[in-house]
This record gives C-alpha cells, structure tokens and sequence, in this order.
C-alpha cells in the first residue's frame, strides 16, 4: 500500500449541498504539492450508508481500500435524532506513486444527516455524484427493505454492496433481500466470502455432505447454492468459523465487489432458495 497524505481538507456544522458541492469541486481542483501533480482518475462514485454502530468498522474498511479505487467517496452518516441540519467534512486521500511525479488522490465526504435530514438522503447525494460513471451503494447493517430512506438510494445507484453476515434474522432476510433483485444489481460480501468453500464442494462432487456447519448467512447461501445447482438438499448448522476459511480483510473482500459491474443469476437464485430454508 502507497503512504496516504492527507492534503488538504474544509468542514462546516451547519453546511448546505451546494457548498458541500463547491469544496469538492476547491479539492478537486487542487494541483498538489512538493512538485507533484494530484490526479484523480475517478472510477466511480462509492455511497456508504453507515448507522452509528457501523462506523468504526466502516472508516478502517475505507482506510484498508487505499489508492485501489480511486473514486469519490461520500460517507452518509445518519443521526434521526439530531437537531436538523447538515454537518460535513470532505478531504482529499492522496498516494505516493513510487517512481512518478504525481499523487493519485480520492476525494471523500463525510455528511451527517441530522433529524429530518436522514429521511431525504438521495437529495443530498445527487448533486455530489460523479457524472457518467458507476453509482455503488455499500449498506452497513441490516436494510429495512420497505423503507423509504432504503427505496430512495436504489433508485440513484447502479449497484448494492451488501454483507448479509451483519444481518440477524438469517434465513428469513433473504426472502426480503431477493425481491430488491428488480430494482439493482446486489453484491453480498458474505456470498464472495464463501467461495474458496464453494470451490471445494465443486471439487468433491458428487460426493458432498449431507450437512454444512458454518456462520449462518455463508452456511444458508451454500446451501441454497447446493440446492440450486446441484439439485442437493443439505441440513444447516450453526458455528462461529467457516469449514474452509476466507481470512482476507473487509477491504480486500469490498474492493473485489467494486470490480462487479453485473448482476449474478447464480447467487440470486442461492438467495432465494436460501430464503426458504
């Protein structure tokens, strides 16, 4: 990983989009420092919606991505309880390029969404997106699929990064999950965690289990992928570890989902027999 440089940055309490908006354009706009250049080769525009409890975990995933993506990235903090108003950071995260005159740079913006502000999220974020490339939404936490808030943020991205491993209600959410499939293309990082398991059923075939111990979301999607593929019915039981490991970071495993730019059938239907067990 290239060092990070923070380089500059503008925050304001009491903000509005639009100057949210101007001191991206200021950081963007910035030509760098110590005789070299800050280009920014954007590749898309990465959305995180991030309750409270998630955002430690959300701001190390961040951190652990580094110059892999180099995006705008806008951090959707909501506080329901808040006084009303708009509070916001933007910064820009910039790499040394060994061996090149310049900085490969990501600008970020850390908005929190006070009291009625968190109930209109996609008013904020439009004027923030990148025009003509690729919207991806990372949902933190479970998403209350009927909500409007949820609803909202669909329609404005062309991609949902969720990981159903922070879900609880695990079967029950996937029946949920499968009808948002008509609405956006969705990437589970608990479905990518389970591919070296996947991979080593497919090698055992046709003899495989008659039982999957593991975590319940990674367990129940193998298991409806069985099902779905192989035509295999297979019990479920609970463990705190996967049968066939996937040690790699949050970061690791997110930045391969930003690199998916498609829908998958076949996890889709994984989710949606997986929803029935």
């Amino acid at each position: 990983m290239a060092p990070l440089i923070h380089l500059d940055e503008w925050q304001d309490e009491c903000a509005t989009v639009s100057e949210v908006e101007q001191a991206l354009i200021g950081l963007r706009l910035k030509r760098g420092f110590e005789g070299k250049r800050n280009v920014r080769t954007s590749v898309l525009t990465h959305l995180a919606w991030v309750p409270q409890e998630w955002q430690e975990a959300a701001t190390e995933t961040l951190a652990g991505l580094a110059e892999r993506h180099p995006s705008r990235t806008l951090l959707l903090f909501p506080e329901p309880d808040a006084e009303p108003g708009l509070a916001a950071r933007a910064f820009l995260e910039c790499y040394e390029t060994p061996g090149s005159d310049r900085h490969l740079c990501n600008e970020v913006a850390e908005l929190r969404l006070r009291g009625a502000r968190a109930e209109a999220p996609a008013s904020i974020v439009l004027p923030l997106l990148l025009p003509d490339l690729p919207v991806f939404l990372r949902w933190r936490g479970r998403p209350d699929f009927d909500s409007a808030v949820f609803r909202q943020l669909v329609e404005v991205v062309d991609r949902l990064v969720v990981d159903s491993a922070e879900w609880q209600d695990i079967p029950s959410a996937y029946s949920e999950l499968a009808e948002v499939f008509a609405s956006v293309d969705v990437s589970d990082i608990a479905w990518r965690r389970t591919l070296p398991w996947r991979r080593a059923l497919a090698q055992a075939w046709p003899k495989l289990p008659d039982r999957l111990t593991g975590p319940p979301a990674e367990t129940t999607l193998v298991a409806g992928w069985l099902a779905s593929r192989a035509g295999v019915e297979v019990a479920v039981e609970r463990a705190d570890e996967l049968p066939v490991g996937d040690d790699r970071a949050p970061s690791d495993l997110l930045s391969e989902e930003l690199d998916v730019y498609a829908g998958d059938p076949v996890y889709e239907e994984a989710v949606r027999i997986a929803g029935r067990l």
